[in-house]
């Protein structure tokens, strides 16, 4: 792999940022903040690069862009992927947060493509001006081409210093023992999977026991897509490190406004959801009571 597959395709923009173009499409980054638990209070820990496609100016889903590209290009468009979020978290973000970057292991069949792929990828970071240890590389555990080609994938990153981030722990056959095998730094809990447990005492109560088994091993936990206030009172009440939703903070496309988190600013309190329209179906107050905390508004 050449230096110039994620390059070739960047535009530089007069603010700083970058864009990109992959056929009909202009790809843009958006971050969306990932805070931590800390002594009743959050604090911004980390971002999530995300892709969001635009086509002659109007914004397509990130599934149409990617379900339009051949096979065959997909080891391009990652590169071109990572290449355009590191651009422009060194041009956007606080520069001592994590930043979280998606990988599909199964485009990395053999060691030396992973090899060449990130030997560009540092490349890439030296440019941006972020330190290697910044990036935590999300991998999904259960939808790599097999567990040979997740496990070899998962050593080419340690080996570069990267971190690892087991996404969407919980969906389809995701397995604990794989998780044990890989050993990640963090878990991140599939949204759609965290919200059903949270609706029954019984499910909550197997959630709180699966986080305090990762944290005892020194993996951090991560619940994303938390989008209602009962969900993040559940969250913390669970013992979770981070979590990541719109109850937050929305992803903004770059150049973002976050970078006013380098400054020393006082710890947001867990957010009430007055005033927002809801996102989903959110259980009873009753329900949410009956883990023994109040419902915020």
């Amino acid at each position: 792999m050449s230096r110039s597959i994620g390059l070739a395709h960047i535009i530089r923009q007069m603010d700083g940022t970058s864009t990109g173009v992959w056929g009909i499409y202009t790809l843009q980054s958006a971050f969306q903040p990932i805070f931590a638990f800390k002594e009743g209070k959050l604090s911004l820990a980390a971002f999530e690069g995300l892709i969001r496609p635009f086509r002659d100016g109007e914004p397509q889903s990130p599934m149409s862009f990617f379900s339009t590209c051949p096979a065959a290009d997909r080891l391009h468009i990652e590169a071109l992927t990572r290449t355009l979020h590191l651009l422009n978290a060194g041009a956007c973000l606080p520069r001592e947060a994590s930043i979280f970057i998606n990988f599909d292991p199964s485009v990395f069949t053999e060691r030396t493509i992973a090899d060449n792929a990130l030997r560009e990828m540092r490349l890439v970071l030296h440019e941006a001006g972020i330190d290697p240890r910044r990036v935590v590389c999300e991998v999904t555990e259960q939808r790599s081409a097999s567990q040979e080609t997740l496990f070899s994938f998962v050593a080419a990153l340690r080996g570069n210093g990267f971190r690892i981030a087991v996404d969407d722990y919980g969906a389809d056959d995701s397995d604990i023992n794989r998780i044990k095998e890989l050993k990640p730094d963090i878990v991140k809990f599939d949204a759609l999977w965290i919200t059903q447990l949270m609706e029954s005492g019984a499910g909550f109560a197997l959630l709180t026991a699966m986080v305090k088994s990762f944290e005892d091993q020194g993996i951090r936990t991560v619940f994303e897509g938390i989008e209602e206030s009962w969900q993040l009172e559940l969250a913390e009440k669970s013992g979770a490190s981070m979590v990541q939703g719109f109850v937050l903070a929305r992803p903004e496309l770059a150049p973002t406004s976050f970078r006013v988190f380098e400054k020393e600013r006082p710890a947001p309190a867990i957010p009430s959801d007055a005033g927002r329209e809801p996102l989903t179906s959110a259980p009873s107050t009753r329900r949410a009571k009956a883990f023994g905390r109040r419902v915020v508004r």
